[in-house]
């Protein structure tokens, strides 16, 4: 009997893993670029009417659709790897393969540890898609949209905004704050030193640059603590290292006109934007943090959603023996629509404050995760 080093067989395994990984990553490909293509034309389809009324070009159409691009690969790539899943583990059983792997002592657990860690790591891919590009991309797509029919200031000025940081007892009254230059119009601002001076800002501008906040043509009143009256100073350029950077403040706008039936259909805010808006707000109403929970929470079970795909795919996909593909594949598609709108019901109740935050975002994948195992244990 032929003796196997350990090198043999980890280069045996390695071998083994590329070529699972090829029989899968080629369809997930052909997946993905299906579904884009299906969900662009049936959205445009859709929205054409009212896209037409925005008066449109060829090339807005282009432009805008290439901006939801982030957007459509988030939404498509759970359904596309559990397709690429089915396809991949059907043919490898169809033709024997698994059986052959498992007959040569393979464990099951260990044929299917690359698609497990595929699974998390497109996971992780999709949690930094939605932290770093589709907050931007979706607000680059809504300013495409009003190209044609409103005016270019109105597209990047905001106004008027009030917003108050508490962590440092701070509020601001702005006429109008520009979210690409980050230049505010008339700013007037009053906080409370810890020694209990009183202070009133009043500025015709201000810009944020190198860390600091310049404001310009500035009326500074200042009351100290006991003084029946404030005593006047004014400065043609004054500098303030206020914690409100322009982030915070874009943070602020957007957890605010968030509604709440928007946030209970689907994670809306990135895990940055929701701690900008507690670092000013650390004492929020009950309703609004638990919208803010819920949503964080959502954001960190994110990569586990394409695992859960995994899980769901492997009994269906990877079973020996005579049976109906179709069958299978249309019972783990069903499941797997079934994990996704148990995921907006969690949502929706973590949301509204029925469920606990955490328990809401995890609670469909400990259910199907726990499913998935138990049926996987179970093939044969």
């Amino acid at each position: 009997m032929r003796y196997r080093t350990p090198l043999a067989t980890l280069s045996r395994m390695r071998l083994l893993d590329r070529y699972l990984l090829r029989e899968l990553l080629v369809p997930l490909g052909y997946c993905l670029a299906g579904f884009l293509i299906f969900y662009s034309s049936f959205d445009l389809i859709f929205s054409l009417e009212s896209l037409q009324k925005l008066k449109l070009h060829f090339g807005d159409y282009v432009e805008y659709y290439l901006w939801t691009l982030p957007e459509m690969v988030v939404t498509v790539m759970p359904i596309g790897l559990l397709l690429a899943m089915l396809y991949a583990l059907t043919n490898l059983a169809r033709y024997n393969e698994l059986t052959a792997m498992r007959a040569a002592g393979i464990a099951l657990w260990r044929l299917m540890l690359p698609y497990m860690t595929i699974g998390l790591v497109i996971g992780f891919v999709v949690l930094a898609v939605n932290e770093l590009w589709v907050p931007q991309s979706i607000t680059r797509a809504d300013e495409i949209k009003q190209r044609r029919v409103a005016p270019t200031q109105s597209r990047v000025w905001q106004g008027p905004l009030k917003f108050r940081n508490e962590t440092e007892n701070r509020s601001w009254d702005v006429k109008n704050f520009n979210l690409k230059t980050s230049e505010v119009i008339r700013p007037s601002i009053t906080w409370e030193t810890l020694d209990g001076t009183h202070h009133d800002l009043f500025a015709e501008s201000g810009i944020f640059s190198n860390g600091v906040w310049n404001f310009f043509k500035v009326q500074q009143w200042e009351t100290p603590p006991g003084a029946r009256f404030a005593t006047l100073s004014s400065n043609a350029v004054f500098e303030a290292k206020f914690l409100e950077t322009p982030e915070l403040i874009k943070s602020d706008i957007k957890v605010n006109s968030l509604k709440l039936d928007q946030a209970a259909k689907r994670p809306q805010l990135s895990i940055n934007e929701i701690r900008n808006y507690e670092r000013l707000h650390p004492r929020v109403q009950r309703d609004r943090r638990a919208m803010l929970e819920a949503q964080l929470q959502g954001r960190y079970a994110e990569p586990v959603k394409c695992l859960m795909v995994v899980l769901i795919a492997i009994p269906f996909g990877a079973r020996s023996g005579r049976r109906n593909v179709f069958v299978g594949v249309a019972a783990s598609i069903f499941i797997c629509f079934g994990y996704f709108i148990l995921q907006k019901i969690c949502l929706g109740l973590g949301t509204a404050d029925i469920l606990p935050a955490a328990l809401s975002a995890w609670l469909p994948n400990i259910v199907f995760g726990t499913v998935g195992l138990i049926m996987t244990l179970k093939v044969r």
